[in-house]
């Protein structure tokens, strides 16, 4: 069984560094808070003296300034979704999420004026300082609302699981400030104590409600235009990397239309057909990918039908990157699934076991794709692989479904 054909990916590099970016950010903005909280009520150890926490503390904020300024830089010049530069500034102006990335703006301006005052701490002044000092903290829930609400991969477990110890970071700290500040007053201090720990409570209802339930693309804000143009750009799906693909990958939910031709089966020796039907898309999923379905009948040299699933990430310029797809093929009996390995625009290559033990090469060309009348047309050509490159044995094999 050879290995998995490598394929060149043209790549969205700024929608991958754009979330990269968002989630190193958080992290960094995370660790500058607790040490923040940390160094106000003046913790030391041995092994970490006050001056080693505050050197650390001002180095991880020059960080986040470094990490932030790309992620917002990125974000703008990603076309994927229409955020202009004012919009990273001024808050709840944008006509993508504007709640969602309102509070992006916000933290990033925060972060802007707390950096300019500590520059110019000595024309500011030491009690102006320390009130945008206090105000930064902000920037920490304002930022984790951001990023749950805005980011197309939050319900992705990486993001979620490095989310959830942020929170429980500064919440252990914030209890242990609350704890030093409030030691005489038990009453207040379990007033707080109890306060703070409703609030993860909280956000996992918004979160249940919110982000993590069914349609959040739309009701967060996504424009009508945007989630549009998201679907016709499937037709430019542009080459990416496949996964080694296990048999059983899930054959596309759409039925495909009843072939009028008499029905007759596939020959080992493959065919040579033409194909017409429809296009659709669907997405995003849990993981921001989309699914892109072509299902088609076969005429003009053979009877059945065909079925194409892509899935993959959007890309700048429109299109997506393929994580992977199959092509499925039947003759009205029999049904025969493999994954794609090649694909370049309309043109895909798939590999699959065929009838009567052959191994199959199958071609689809893309002649046609309306993308407002969701029609597609083609030619599909089957033809049996020989030699070295036979027995890869990747697909199913259907029989008499």
């Amino acid at each position: 069984m050879p290995a998995v054909v490598p394929l060149l990916a043209s790549g969205s590099l700024t929608w991958y560094v754009s979330r990269a970016t968002g989630v190193v950010s958080l992290v960094f903005l995370t660790a500058s808070v607790v040490l923040g909280i940390v160094t106000s009520f003046r913790w030391s150890s041995p092994n970490w003296p006050r001056f080693v926490v505050e050197f650390v503390h001002r180095n991880v904020s020059l960080l986040i300034v470094v990490f932030v300024s790309v992620h917002v830089v990125v974000v703008v010049a990603d076309s994927f979704a229409p955020i202009g530069v004012l919009d990273a500034v001024i808050p709840f102006i944008s006509a993508y999420r504007p709640l969602w990335l309102g509070f992006g703006a916000i933290a990033f301006d925060l972060l802007v004026a707390l950096v300019v005052t500590s520059l110019l701490r000595h024309r500011f002044g030491y009690r102006t300082w320390r009130i945008v000092h206090w105000l930064a903290y902000l920037c920490w829930p304002v930022a984790v609302l951001h990023g749950l609400g805005t980011g197309s991969d939050t319900r992705s477990g990486v993001v979620l699981a490095v989310t959830a110890v942020c929170i429980v970071a500064v919440m252990v700290a914030a209890a242990l400030r609350l704890g030093a500040a409030l030691a005489r007053r038990p009453g207040a201090r379990l007033a707080g104590l109890g306060a703070l720990a409703a609030l993860p409570v909280l956000l996992v209802v918004w979160l249940v409600s919110g982000p993590l339930a069914d349609g959040w693309a739309r009701r967060s804000g996504t424009p009508e235009p945007v989630l549009a143009a998201a679907s016709a750009s499937a037709g430019s799906a542009s080459t990416g990397s496949v996964s080694s693909g296990a048999a059983g990958t899930t054959v596309p939910a759409t039925t495909a239309p009843a072939s009028t031709q008499p029905a007759r089966v596939f020959g080992s020796g493959g065919f040579s057909a033409s194909t017409s039907g429809t296009y659709h898309q669907s997405g995003p999923d849990a993981d921001g990918h989309y699914t892109i379905s072509l299902v088609g009948t076969l005429g003009s040299g053979a009877a059945g039908t065909l079925d194409v699933e892509i899935i993959g990430v959007p890309r700048t310029g429109g299109g997506v990157n393929m994580t992977s797809g199959t092509v499925t093929v039947s003759d009205g009996r029999n049904s025969y699934r493999g994954d794609i390995v090649d694909l370049n625009g309309g043109d895909i290559v798939a590999q699959m076991p065929g009838p009567g033990g052959a191994d199959w090469q199958v071609e689809v060309a893309l002649t046609e794709l309306d993308r407002t009348s969701g029609r597609m047309s083609g030619r599909v050509q089957a033809s049996p692989v020989t030699g070295d490159d036979g027995g890869f044995g990747r697909g199913d094999r259907g029989d008499d479904r």
